[in-house]
């Protein structure tokens, strides 16, 4: 290997010094330098996957720039591929397009439904990609006791993960109290990457608990949603990751803090980031077309998806066009639109004029498969006794994953606990769906839309039960049911039909089949929640309602969460 790597540099440094042709140069172009912030006129050398110089120089293969702009290859610094509904095989077809060359995903949706086998099975599908797939070890398997996740990976477990060449360090510590107070199975898994890159979730956190948050060991947060909470994490030290995905987006809040001083520690990120969002709008070429909107300098958005988190996640010798550096590159028509003409991975083409050139042919493991284990479901599985006149209602805010804790009189029939349309006021349940212990979660949401009929998914963050949300018994059960027939997904029902359906059978997490019949699966299920008046893409918002790491008030299978006191709470009143 060594002698491979001496004989490889020694033809790199004949390339360098103008001795030997390269095998590429780009010529003609503007090229982007990230450390000057200076457009370069200057031919750029290419050999054996790296730079190797800037200047004038020969090359068996010339691409002609015609005046183009020459840049660093996007990076993602915080995504969870589970979320685009596709396996990696089919995202990296999709993304590469857009100019991205790597991303740093959290596995813990996969961990969270199969343990260490499913991150292993994520990390066996990533491989041999258009792109690099990086991760970071998942560092709450459960993310909290408060609900029954497949799985759980401790301290052991993720010593394993660490030791895989394509782990960085620590995933998001959602667990931001026993983090901050010290608990020991949480010190056990921060002690273990103390000395790597370790991710941050604390939504709203703040004051001397930020202190000891941040003191315990987490270095970035992707969760800040107000511009204050922005600025206060920054002046502490921590990476500010700003998110814009399909459901939370906060680019609009947080980029006013983007500055020349503060610019070195920003990432722009998408997190949860669904297949027709990225097929109707882009990737991170999005997010840069968005900061520029916003006032960011190009230059300054570009550092923040290619040498900001080349840095942060300690990806050395990438993120620029400099000499030595890898060469992932992409070719942009202007630095206002990033429209995206080629992209190269270690110098090889792989994506022109949005096309994909890689065949993309990685399978998924069937580990993955056959992981419904959900008790009998019957009538009376959805019946609940109304239980007092006033009930806490789970309160959905536009745009963001935080959601509100609302009281309102209890909408029944009969003694019975029901939807009420005229107040926007749907059902909810959550199906353990790991074990089949019959245990269900019930509670009211307000601002679906719903009119009649039921939703139904096993993307539900974090353990990613069956969460249902519907307006009677019956179209709750059709939808639930059908789920488990599915082995996972999305169903709309009414009644007792099923109007759309979206199979997700790897791990009830993600589609084997290509991105095009994901898109078209996707445009029936948005019509089908038309019919039932539920608002515009319902799914991702549904499936974040399960989330007991971001406030106010959340459900799981074990109840309602009020995320604030990290404590169950009664769904009725007195």
């Amino acid at each position: 290997m060594s002698v491979d790597w001496s004989k490889q540099q020694q033809e790199r440094l004949a390339v360098a010094r103008g001795e030997s042709p390269a095998e590429l140069v780009f010529t003609g172009g503007k090229v982007v330098n990230l450390f000057n912030g200076a457009l370069e006129e200057v031919d750029v050398a290419v050999h054996r996957g790296q730079v190797v110089g800037l200047g004038s120089y020969q090359g068996r293969r010339r691409v002609e720039l015609g005046g183009a702009y020459l840049c660093p290859a996007f990076m993602e610094g915080h995504i969870h591929v589970e979320s685009s509904l596709l396996a990696p095989a089919e995202l990296a077809k999709a993304m590469a397009p857009h100019g991205t060359c790597a991303l740093v995903g959290d596995p813990h949706e996969i961990g969270n439904v199969l343990g260490l086998p499913g991150v292993e099975a994520m990390l066996a599908a990533s491989r041999g990609l258009p792109m690099d797939f990086f991760f970071m070890a998942p560092s709450c398997v459960p993310a909290t006791n408060l609900e029954d996740s497949g799985a759980d990976l401790e301290a052991p477990d993720l010593a394993r993960l660490a030791r895989h060449k394509r782990v960085l360090g620590l995933a998001e510590m959602m667990n931001f109290p026993g983090a901050a107070g010290g608990d020991p199975g949480v010190m056990a898994k921060l002690k273990a990457f103390r000395h790597r890159p370790i991710d941050g979730h604390a939504p709203l956190l703040a004051g001397k608990q930020l202190n000891a948050y941040i003191t315990a060991g987490p270095q970035s947060e992707h969760e800040a949603t107000l511009r204050s909470e922005g600025a206060e994490k920054l002046a502490r030290g921590m990476w500010l990751m700003i998110r814009q995905g399909t459901s939370a987006k906060n680019l609009a809040a947080l980029i006013p803090l983007v500055n020349q001083v503060t610019e070195r520690r920003c990432l722009l990120v998408n997190d949860d980031l669904q297949a027709d969002t990225l097929a109707h709008r882009g990737h991170m070429d999005h997010l840069l077309r968005m900061a520029v909107k916003h006032g960011v300098d190009p230059i300054s958005a570009l550092r923040m998806v290619t040498l900001n988190p080349a840095r942060r996640f300690g990806l050395r010798r990438r993120g620029a066009v400099a000499p030595g550096w890898r060469a992932d590159l992409v070719v942009l028509q202007d630095l206002k639109g990033f429209k995206v003409r080629q992209v190269y991975q270690a110098g090889k083409l792989v994506a022109q004029e949005g096309q994909c050139l890689h065949p993309c042919r990685t399978a998924f493991p069937d580990v993955a498969r056959g992981t419904m284990h959900v008790a009998p479901l019957g009538p009376d599985s959805f019946r609940v006794k109304a239980g007092g006149p006033k009930a806490r209602v789970i309160g959905l805010v536009g745009g963001q994953l935080i959601t509100k804790s609302l009281v309102e009189e209890t909408p029944q029939v009969g003694g019975w606990l029901a939807a009420d349309p005229a107040r926007d006021l749907a059902r909810l349940a959550v199906v353990e769906r790991h074990r089949a212990s019959g245990r269900v979660g019930f509670g009211l949401v307000k601002g679906l839309g719903l009119k009649q009929g039921a939703l139904a998914s096993t993307v539900a963050h974090d353990s990613h039960n069956l969460m249902v949300a519907g307006m009677d018994d019956v179209s709750m059960l059709t939808a639930a049911q059908r789920l488990v027939e599915l082995g996972g997904g999305w169903v709309v029902a009414r009644g007792q039909e099923v109007l759309a359906e979206l199979p997700l059978p790897l791990a009830g997490l993600m589609s084997d089949q290509p991105l095009e019949t994901v898109l078209a699966g996707l445009k029936q299920l948005g019509a089908a929640t038309a019919q039932v008046g539920a608002r515009p893409d319902p799914f991702m918002p549904i499936s974040f309602l399960a989330l007991p790491v971001i406030p106010h008030l959340k459900i799981s299978d074990r109840g309602l969460i009020d995320v604030d006191a990290f404590a169950p709470v009664e769904l009725f009143l007195a």
